[in-house]
Order: structure tokens, then sequence, then C-alpha cells
């Protein structure tokens, strides 16, 4: 069975409360062979929602960050804490972090500081960032000019940009990672992006229970639903869904298990 690996779920939501398990699963039994639990769960004091699943199962890994949305509830207790959990043998990345300025959950100076700082704590601890935009793109991208470590890399989850976005994401040093967006068929721009990003940088995942794709929009998404996100990058590039499959597999690994950084 070909094996994929989503890149990004939140599986410690209150959404997978009643089925966790049964989710995690349906997920292996798709042929998804590595899942990545993303940290931010409901914000600091709490910075472990994706460590505790990571510790639950072999084939879940973990990021750690403080999500833009709950920057203002970070205090000074925080940036310890979160520098201690980068060295978790599961952890992976920083993440997600970034700017949203759609909702302004919090004020943007103090999403700023807070994306700054954890910049600071992924490049100290040698490790990549996955970045959440939400119509912030200029911003996002000033701050990653002048405070990231390129050659450390990172993810843009979720892209939503086009071909000129992407563009602007590789030649920062970034992956460039598909939602179940991709599958929709006004999602032009998204489209395109996804035949134009190389080979070598392109990555797919969930962001479930979020953004289920086609044919299940309007569910709950879950892990095993990349399969038809994967489906959908590999008929836009004119490659075989082994092909895609086995790609982005590798550009996962080759990112956040490299040699030097941690084994897996």
């Amino acid at each position: 069975m070909t094996s994929l690996i989503d890149s990004h779920c939140h599986l410690d939501g209150e959404r997978f409360a009643e089925d966790r398990p049964a989710v995690i699963e349906r997920a292996r039994a798709a042929g998804v062979e590595l899942m990545v639990a993303i940290g931010t769960g409901d914000g600091p004091p709490d910075l472990e929602a994706g460590i505790r699943l990571a510790e639950a199962y072999p084939f879940i890994y973990a990021t750690v960050g403080v999500h833009p949305h709950e920057a203002a509830k970070v205090t000074e207790e925080t940036w310890p804490a979160l520098i201690a959990l980068t060295a978790h043998p599961k952890c992976v990345a920083v993440g997600e972090i970034g700017l949203d300025y759609h909702y302004d959950f919090s004020p943007r100076d103090v999403q700023q500081r807070v994306f700054v700082r954890q910049m600071e704590i992924a490049r100290a601890a040698g490790q990549p960032i996955i970045i959440h935009t939400r119509e912030a793109w200029a911003d996002t991208v000033a701050l990653i000019r002048e405070h990231w470590a390129v050659e450390l890399g990172g993810i843009f989850h979720c892209f939503s940009g086009g071909p000129a976005e992407a563009q602007e994401a590789l030649d920062l040093g970034f992956h460039v990672s598909f939602s179940g967006i991709v599958t929709f068929p006004k999602a032009t721009d998204i489209h395109e992006a996804a035949r134009m990003v190389p080979a070598d940088r392109i990555l797919v995942e969930t962001d479930s229970p979020y953004l289920a794709p086609i044919p299940y929009r309007g569910k709950r998404n879950e892990p095993a639903y990349v399969v038809e996100t994967a489906k959908r990058v590999a008929e836009l590039r004119g490659v075989s869904f082994e092909a895609l499959a086995e790609q982005t597999s590798e550009n996962w690994r080759r990112l956040c298990l490299q040699a030097g950084r941690r084994n897996g």
C-alpha cells in the first residue's frame, strides 16, 4: 500500500474527543504512515497538546508553539516551557506560528512579538517553523525575512495563495503544503501553485478537523482524507498518486527528521 504523511493535523481537539483512536486507526488503514500532531491546542499555559499524542503513538510526531489566535495568552512562563519542549525527542518543529489578521483574536502587535520570539526559539533549537498566515501575507513575509534563519526552512501550511505567493515562500527556503482546499473546483490560484512548486518542496496535509477535501467537504476532516488531497495534487501535476505520495513523504522526512536534528 502507498504510504502518506499527514504533515499537519489537530488531533487533540474536542471534535475528536469521542472517537480519536478510531480516527487514528482509519488513517493507518488508509495508508497514512505518519501524522504530525500540531501542538498549539488552546494556547498557553498548555503547550503539550501534540506531545501527549506523540508519546502515545509511535507513528505520531508533534510540534510545539503558540498560534497567533492565542498570542495574548503568553506570559513570561511560556517561553522557558516552550524552549524545554523543543528538546522532546518527538518534537520536529515549532508551529503553527505566524499572523492572523482575519479574526484578530490577539492584537496585531502582540501577534508579531510572539511570532518573532518563537522564530528565535526555533532557530536556537535548530528546528523548522510551520507558518500560519491569514490576510497578513506581507507582514508575515517581512518578519520572516528579518528574523528567520532561511537554512532551517519551514512550511507554509494550508497554502491558500497563488503562484506569486508560492514563489515568495520558496525563495525564503520554505516547503509549501497543500490541504483539502486544493480539491475545491474554484480554487484555481491554488491549483496553479500546486502545479509550479518544485517536486522536492511540496507537502500535503489535512489541517483536520478543518477543510475536508472533496468528496467529504462540509464534514469533519480527519487524517485518512489526506489521500484525496494527494490524489488531486498528483492529478494537477500530471504524476501518479504513488509518486506524489513517495515524494511528499520524502520531503517531510528530509525537512523534519534530517540527520543531526531528530532521529526517526
